[in-house]
């Protein structure tokens, strides 16, 4: 007859079982969002969230009647929704809306904190994790163009309202003379544009100045001229395929790299081509994600989604260019500052920061 032994006590320097279950708790926590995650891509595609907003308060009937959708799998999305935080649920009444907080980050395109976008470029790391895992093994890297699209969808779609909030009215005030040069007509480069959000808001909010948008990749490109058209294709924007070292034109007033400088092989080359495009009195201004200069200070929520954002496409995209050097997301300030200096940039400051972006302003 078969029968059970007693649980054995842990052995000496085995778990303690309240930090066990406490660290299990949050393992949970983690699943949950990582399984979230392609619901609120659903939410963003299906329009549920705009709906929902508008309507106010719906029963999942509604809301499913409102957008032509299937009700049993509108209660079920809704119900997740309400375990994550993402929506309110009002037991009472069985109905379902989302708060102004919620709105600004799930439904609103136009606020600066709206994020939805943001699950779908961590949804390309779950696609390209085999092509990541084996980079693990070989050494090498795995070039921008060689991920998913949907990398590049969620990429320009979560970071233009970032740059529509801070660009113009905070971060481009703060370096040395530039607002006047733009406003009076000036000559702009933007370094690995990618979909050309921030060309085409600088150069909407300076009608006088000149703008280029460079990148090597030519879908992205592509898209950039794409998106130029729906914002009213401005006559002072142009889109052209080019890599860092090998953009051209001189006289340069202005040359921006945003999100992009920790992303290329050769930072350093990068920058020092910057520095011969310039005029003597230009500005390099590189926009980063935010970082201290040691990884103990980064051992937060925000250096842990850039850590990770690291892992699967900056420093795989960094290693699969000439040289390597594999900066990574949380360079920090004083890392840039090295890159920089050894670019031949003289002078180099923090000039603007925010809770999740760097900027710093290079001269001659």
């Amino acid at each position: 007859m078969a029968t059970t032994s007693p649980p054995q006590p842990a052995p000496a320097g085995g778990p303690d079982m309240q930090k066990l279950e406490q660290f299990m708790h949050k393992m949970v926590g983690d699943m949950g969002a990582a399984m979230s995650g392609s619901l609120v891509i659903t939410g963003s595609k299906l329009g549920l969230y705009k709906a929902l907003a508008e309507m106010g308060a719906a029963t999942d009937a509604q809301l499913a009647g409102r957008l032509g959708l299937d009700t049993r799998y509108v209660r079920e999305w809704l119900s997740a929704q309400a375990a994550s935080g993402f929506v309110d649920y009002d037991p009472g009444e069985d109905t379902f809306s989302l708060n102004a907080e919620q709105q600004m980050a799930l439904a609103n395109e136009d606020s600066p904190v709206y994020v939805a976008p943001a699950f779908e470029l961590i949804a390309s790391a779950y696609i390209d994790e085999p092509k990541i895992t084996d980079a693990f093994r070989t050494g090498k890297g795995v070039g921008w163009h060689e991920h998913h699209e949907c990398l590049f969808r969620g990429t320009e779609r979560f970071f233009r309202p970032g740059y529509r909030a801070n660009l113009v009215s905070n971060w481009l005030p703060a370096l040395d003379g530039v607002t006047d040069k733009l406003e009076a007509g000036a000559k702009v480069a933007d370094i690995g544009c990618g979909a050309g959000a921030s060309t085409i808001i600088m150069a909407q909010a300076f009608p006088n100045s000149r703008f280029t948008g460079f990148d090597y990749h030519e879908k992205s490109i592509s898209r950039a001229r794409e998106a130029a058209k729906e914002a009213g294709d401005p006559s002072n924007i142009s889109f052209e395929i080019a890599s860092a070292k090998d953009a051209p034109g001189s006289d340069y007033d202005l040359v921006c790299v945003f999100d992009a400088l920790h992303d290329m092989g050769d930072p350093v080359g990068a920058a020092r081509r910057v520095l011969e495009m310039l005029k003597p009195d230009g500005t390099f201004m590189i926009v980063e994600p935010y970082a201290n200069d040691s990884l103990a200070e980064n051992l937060n929520p925000v250096g842990r989604m850039y850590y990770s954002a690291s892992t699967m496409i900056c420093t795989p995209g960094s290693k699969a260019q000439e040289v390597g050097l594999a900066l990574g997301a949380q360079a920090g300030e004083g890392r840039l500052t090295q890159v920089l200096k050894e670019a031949g940039f003289g002078s180099v400051r923090r000039a603007a920061e925010t809770p999740f972006n760097l900027v710093i302003e290079a001269r001659c």
